[in-house]
């Protein structure tokens, strides 16, 4: 990536943070688990249907969705971190049920893949997650849609982190 792209990219992170009122252990476990996962990883309203993980560098979460229209969406997170229970770094993108990269079905201008790094810290007793995430090998087109997109990236992973704070209060 030249210069000009990472200064572009780094210009365009979407940086959210949220505080978990759960241990640190348990809160990296609920996103180190496919049993967990399921309850509430994805958009509000859409249906967890299936998944695959392999937790280690290299490794992925392949899984599907149902959304309330009834239209499947694949997606996986490909593991470049993991330290736990304080950090979790993956690309994350949406895929084929074979598990290839593909387009999100929403955008030619979205980029294949992005990089996400989560930070685990706990504080009394509950857990702040801080989630940084940039387009990966992506274009410049790529990059400035990303960047166009955080406001509604935002309102996306409240409602994921709304229905993982549901979660965690029902364990």
């Amino acid at each position: 990536m030249s210069e000009n792209k990472a200064a572009a990219s780094a210009a365009n992170e979407l940086v959210i943070t949220r505080t978990f009122d759960a241990p640190r252990d348990l809160v990296f476990q609920v996103w180190t688990d496919e049993k967990h996962l399921k309850h509430w990883w994805g958009p509000t309203g859409f249906t967890f249907t299936s998944a695959k993980l392999d937790l280690r560098p290299g490794g992925i979460f392949h899984y599907s969705m149902v959304s309330p229209e009834g239209d499947v969406l694949w997606g996986k997170f490909t593991f470049y971190e993991i330290e736990a229970p304080e950090k979790l770094v993956f690309a994350n993108s949406f895929s084929d049920p074979e598990g290839n990269t593909v387009r999100p079905p929403f955008s030619e201008s979205f980029p294949l893949e992005v990089m996400n790094s989560f930070t685990f810290a706990e504080q009394d007793g509950r857990t702040i997650i801080t989630m940084r995430g940039r387009p990966y090998n992506a274009t410049e087109e790529e990059v400035r849609f990303f960047g166009s997109m955080h406001e509604s990236m935002h309102l996306g992973f409240g409602g994921t982190f709304d229905q993982l704070d549901a979660y965690l209060a029902s364990l």
